[in-house]
Formats: structure tokens, C-alpha cells, sequence
């Protein structure tokens, strides 16, 4: 009864500051319109039928009359009805891939788990046409006429982000992963060289491990989901942790350097792009110079993003 008391308490406190959040934002942002989202996009290289992967950070974009919804919207505009827009709804109850395969009696399901991704991802849940991969750690969502041959087969893939993922199927359309309001860090579609090369990546980042995890599919089904969790020590060197400015920079300043990567702002928010094609290459020709997501400090010493580009421009390509 006590936790029952501490979690309402916490979701009122939680809901509170929301509104609090909210109110600062009207009054101190510069307010953004569905409207003026799609034009931005539109600005930054954005065009209809482009498929796109969005990692967004939406308190970077303004105040946002409308919402999330409204970003939503301003997506889906800039695309238009060939177009396709998808979204990381992930759902990891455990915190990480090996908390949650270690987690008793879980059971994903997406007829009622919602993700943890935040609120931009949460109201594309609500969306009209929305489809959503069946997996129990990295769930994604699309809408579009590509919608569900990107996630039709996620949970019959035999590693995350491999052969018939979401960002397997999302390479071989050539979308475009879109950056609003973020760095280079949080970048999902990184693991896909991972998965791809297996063995031949430049060290091994997968634990010995492999989950067998139950799910429940669309119509309830019951399904059993593999999940391979990352080796734990590796995590504190990825691109995506506070200390790693460096990696992070590095990455920007390369593929600014071979001419892959596009900036621009949308609403308030410093943004990016490049298709899946260019982006993967890239992270290819690096790896095969040694340097991934994994990359310490002292690797990167010497190393000018000048003589980096160059040198990897002749390797071999996928």
C-alpha cells in the first residue's frame, strides 16, 4: 500500500512539474506552429516521400503551440502522404537491455506498454495509421506507406538491429535520419554496422548471452523475442555518454568533412540530416581505420578530421 501511495504521490509531482515546465516554456521560448516546423524542414533539405528516422529533443524546438501532437504533424507534413516518418518508441522497463532481459515475469506488449522515450514518441503512439515493431527492448514506430515493411519483422530478426530490423529495412530505402535539438550521441542507427559486420566489427560490444524474451504480438499472440545485451564495460566509452564530447565531435566534424551531413534549425532547435547510405559508409570507412561509437580519447589523439576523411574515402563500401 505504501509503494501504491509513493507512486501516485510521484506521478502527481511528475504531472505538476510538467505543467510547470510547460507555462516557463510559453513564456520565455520563441512560440513554434505545425506550420513553421514543416517549413523548416522544408528549408533544411527535407522533401516529400523522404523516409525519416527522428531522434528529437523537444523542449529544443520552442514552445510548440499544439504540443507534441503538432510536431507530429509538422513531420508528417514536410513528408506528405508518400512520405514516411518514424520514431524510437522504446519500452525498457529495466533500464538498460541487460536490466530488462533480467527482469522476472516481463512480458512486452505493445497493446499496452507505452514507451519511455518521451513526449514527442508518446503522443506518435496515439497517431491515427501508426504501426509499431514487436520488440521488447527497442520498439519503433512508423506512419507512412513504409510503415509497416519497417516494422513488420522486428521480432523476427535475430539481433536488434540486424537483417529485416527497422534499421536494416530503413538503410535498404536509403531514409534519412533526422537530429532535432541533439548531438550526434543518441543515434540508434550507429549498432546497425554492429550487427551487420558480426565478427568482423573491430571488438566484440555483445555479452555472451542471448535472451530469449516473451512478447505478446498484435492480435495477443505469444511470441519469443531474441535480445543480446551489450557488454556492460564498453557502455561508459559510447558516443552517447556526457563525457564523450569528444567522440561526438569528432563524428559531426567527419561527416561534415566528407560533405554527408546537412545543418540547419527547426523552430529553436540546431538540427541535422544525411541519408542512410552516406551515414553508414561513413561509419564503415571508420571502422576499418579502427575508430567506432567505442572510441577512447586516446585514440582520437592525432587523428585531424582533415587527414581522417581522406584517408578512409578509398576503403571499401557496402
Amino acid at each position: 500500500m505504501f509503494s501504491a501511495a509513493k507512486d501516485m504521490l510521484r506521478a502527481v509531482w511528475h504531472g505538476v512539474e510538467k505543467k510547470r515546465r510547460a507555462a516557463e516554456l510559453r513564456k520565455t521560448q520563441p512560440h513554434v506552429t505545425a506550420e513553421r516546423i514543416t517549413a523548416d524542414l522544408r528549408q533544411m533539405g527535407i522533401r516529400a516521400g523522404d523516409v525519416l528516422f527522428v531522434h528529437s529533443s523537444m523542449k529544443s524546438l520552442g514552445y510548440v503551440q499544439g504540443g507534441p501532437q503538432a510536431v507530429v504533424q509538422g513531420l508528417l507534413d514536410a513528408v506528405g502522404p508518400q512520405g514516411t516518418v518514424m520514431l524510437p518508441t522504446y519500452y525498457m522497463p529495466g533500464g538498460t537491455i541487460l536490466g530488462t532481459c533480467q527482469l522476472k515475469d516481463y512480458v512486452f506488449d505493445l497493446r499496452q506498454h507505452g514507451t519511455h522515450m518521451g513526449a514527442l514518441p508518446d503522443a506518435f503512439l496515439q497517431f491515427p495509421g501508426v504501426q509499431r515493431s514487436i520488440h521488447p527492448t527497442h520498439s519503433v514506430s512508423a506512419i507512412g506507406p513504409q510503415a509497416r515493411y519497417l516494422t513488420e519483422a522486428h521480432h523476427r530478426a535475430p539481433s536488434v538491429f540486424g537483417k529485416g530490423s527497422p534499421w536494416q529495412r530503413f538503410h535498404e530505402l536509403n531514409g534519412r535520419v533526422l537530429g532535432l535539438g541533439i548531438s550526434m550521441g543518441p543515434v540508434t542507427f550507429y549498432h546497425l554496422l554492429e550487427d551487420t559486420l558480426g565478427a568482423a566489427f573491430p571488438l566484440p560490444v555483445w555479452a555472451d548471452e542471448t535472451y530469449q524474451l516473451p512478447c505478446k504480438g498484435w492480435e495477443g499472440e505469444d511470441l519469443v523475442v531474441p535480445v543480446r545485451p551489450y557488454r556492460p564495460e564498453l557502455m561508459a566509452l559510447r558516443i552517447d555518454q556526457k563525457p564523450r564530447e569528444d567522440l561526438r565531435d569528432f563524428m559531426k566534424q567527419t561527416l561534415l568533412a566528407e560533405g554527408v551531413l546537412h545543418t540547419g534549425q527547426v523552430g529553436t532547435a540546431a538540427s541535422w540530416h544525411l541519408t542512410a547510405h552516406d551515414f553508414y559508409s561513413a561509419l564503415l570507412r571508420l571502422s576499418q581505420r579502427g575508430i567506432t561509437i567505442y572510441s577512447r580519447p586516446e585514440e582520437l589523439n592525432g587523428l585531424s578530421v582533415q587527414a581522417a576523411a581522406p584517408a578512409a574515402a578509398g576503403l571499401g563500401e557496402r
